[in-house]
């Protein structure tokens, strides 16, 4: 690679369409993110450094053998392939962004219906469930306001 080209390069030629396997590692580094709720660092640090992604995806190479004897890493070197291109890159952030606003969504969902169903608890029921941290699963939630009657249009306001 030219000098002049090092942080313009793509590394090597963009192969288009992402094989199953190369999509699901895509997948679950995506959710991983989200699931860690790191959504906004992770597409702050990727969109700094996507002109360096090249050279990111060697560093990979070299600290290969220290990740491999401290963790059991199956998808590594797949991985690693796709960071080399800047196009992987950028789908790895679309994911993350998809990924984080259906989390996003489905937390105001939750909020709403948590909200309708402590209206409906006494004090004493509301005040033990902030003191204690218990608060019921989205689908406890379902259940006790589909028992009430409480439709989900009812829960959109619509």
């Amino acid at each position: 690679m030219p000098i002049h080209n090092i942080f313009g390069g793509t590394g090597p030629e963009p192969t288009g369409e992402l094989t199953s396997e190369q999509q699901e590692v895509l997948e679950k580094v995506a959710h991983k993110v989200v699931d860690w709720r790191m959504a906004v660092p992770a597409i702050m640090a990727l969109e700094t450094a996507k002109p360096l992604s090249f050279i990111g995806s060697q560093a990979m190479v070299f600290f290969e053998p220290i990740v491999k004897s401290l963790f059991t890493v199956k998808h590594y070197d797949t991985f690693r392939e796709l960071m080399e291109n800047r196009e992987n890159v950028e789908r790895l952030l679309l994911l993350i962004e998809k990924y984080d606003a259906e989390l996003v969504t489905k937390e105001k969902d939750y909020r709403r219906k948590l909200k309708i169903y402590l209206k409906r608890q006494s004090f004493g029921s509301r005040a033990w469930m902030w003191f204690s941290g218990r608060y019921p699963n989205l689908d406890k939630l379902n259940q006790q306001l589909t028992r009430w009657g409480i439709t989900q249009e009812m829960v959109d306001g619509k």
